[in-house]
């Protein structure tokens, strides 16, 4: 356990931020490795793999549920020395962790084809697109434990555990995904059936390493089967505050399936490039996220302690750091979005979406920054409700016009990523006012009297 009650803040982000920014970076290696491999396979795989990853954000929806519960509370009772009552949430997120996973293994074999079918642009993408899931659904699946041990690490304070763990995960993701993919060593290719193998099978070696690593060296935090009968208000009590961070995701993945399907008609190059793009953009919001990550634990610590200044300058520091770096990634997409997306494909096409989209969303970089940061501090704070209504506002204010606009004459797909720029910024202004009105309130206990 480190207590982040005291020392300097910004040191303490920046301390926790590090790891956790090189274990996330490794999370996006898996989709990066994949899509990498099945780029050779051609456009229509590449597509069906790239919308089939966007079925991840449902089941990362129910992961945020699980793990920002569990580190909001655990921070809080380490902040109040409370080693009992963070025991409780750990082993109930366990059990909370089994439930989620075996929801997610059956609705994701389920509905792979259902969701495919309304969204790829031809018959050879759905089927790319079906088949990746169907062996990659388990190993999401499995995610759910990881999240809930990696989270009990980060609300005391511990970030490289997990770290390592993930790196390892995605050095044997890059080994096996060669061999099963493209049959090297073997010659026997399994495709995309191969993307989602690889990656499985590193999920399963990854949750069997933190399960190690927890029987023999984790000490504040443990397992103990005589609190893994349900307990239905510490469920309740995570699930408060999960359930919005939750909702959020579910939204994200909302909003990327309604791009998805307004820029169907472009075809599978246009659906390629956008889903290269994409990741790519994910992998570039990583030090904004684990910024903001790293507020959450310390905020959460510093509010369990009821040091309302401490919890402050963790939001202001936090802010500053993220701004400044995501200007940074603006200018790198500016000057180097072809040489980005180029690593992947060398389709004409692809490049052409890929590289247009990086140029121009890379102008809500800082926007998106700020709103990891707001959505960090409501962590922390222990109220998530904020955060959902903020990503609604997105979601609002820019499917409405995105389908209308999709059906009129002269419509390309540049205005898609126009209209996604604008609502980000009113997204962040709005964030950042429901921060300020959650801080007075939430830190009420400091006033005088």
């Amino acid at each position: 356990m480190k207590d982040l009650t005291k020392g300097p803040i910004t040191g303490h982000l920046i301390a926790l931020a590090a790891p956790m920014a090189i274990g996330m970076l490794v999370q996006t290696l898996y989709l990066m490795v994949d899509l990498y491999f099945v780029a050779r396979l051609g456009g229509a795989a590449l597509a069906g793999v790239g919308a089939a990853a966007n079925f991840a954000f449902a089941v990362l929806a129910m992961t945020q549920m699980l793990g920002v519960g569990t580190v909001a509370l655990i921070s809080h009772a380490v902040g109040a020395g409370d080693r009992e009552g963070a025991n409780l949430v750990f082993n109930q997120s366990l059990v909370l962790a089994a439930l989620c996973a075996l929801i997610a293994l059956v609705g994701g074999l389920v509905l792979a084809r259902p969701y495919m079918l309304a969204l790829a642009a031809n018959a050879e993408t759905v089927e790319a697109g079906t088949t990746y899931l169907r062996y990659y659904v388990p190993g999401l699946a499995l995610q759910f434990a990881m999240i809930a041990m990696g989270s009990a690490l980060r609300g005391t304070g511990i970030a490289k555990p997990t770290m390592v763990v993930q790196l390892a995960t995605v050095v044997i993701n890059i080994v096996l995904a060669p061999v099963l993919i493209a049959g090297i060593g073997t010659g026997r290719p399994l495709g995309v059936a191969g993307a989602g193998l690889a990656s499985t099978l590193a999920i399963v070696a990854g949750t069997a390493l933190l399960i190690v690593y927890f029987a023999r060296l984790e000490k504040y935090v443990e397992f103990r089967s005589s609190e893994w009968r349900p307990r239905l208000a510490t469920w309740k009590r995570i699930l408060n505050i999960g359930l919005p961070s939750g909702g959020e995701f579910a939204l994200m993945f909302v909003y990327m399936a309604i791009i998805y399907a307004v820029i169907r008609d472009f075809g599978a190059a246009a659906q390629a490039g956008y889903g290269v793009g994409q990741r790519l953009m994910q992998a570039i919001f990583l030090p904004a996220m684990a910024i903001a990550f790293a507020v959450t634990p310390v905020a959460g610590q510093n509010f369990g302690a009821r040091d309302a200044e401490r919890v402050r300058r963790t939001f202001a520091d936090g802010a500053l750091l993220s701004s400044a770096l995501m200007a940074s990634l603006t200018l790198l997409c500016q000057w180097r979005a072809t040489t980005l997306v180029g690593y992947f494909t060398d389709d004409p096409a692809i490049l052409a979406v890929g590289r247009v989209f990086l140029q121009l969303i890379s102008w809500n970089f800082v926007a998106s920054g700020l709103v990891f940061v707001c959505n960090g501090i409501f962590q922390g704070l222990g109220n998530t409700w904020p955060s959902i209504l903020s990503s609604a506002t997105r979601l609002l204010t820019f499917a409405l016009p995105a389908i209308w606009w999709s059906r009129q004459r002269g419509f390309r797909i540049e205005d898609v990523w126009y209209l996604s720029i604008a609502t980000v910024t009113l997204q962040a202004v709005f964030s950042l006012l429901l921060a300020r009105r959650e801080l007075k309130l939430r830190l009420a206990f400091a006033s005088p009297g």
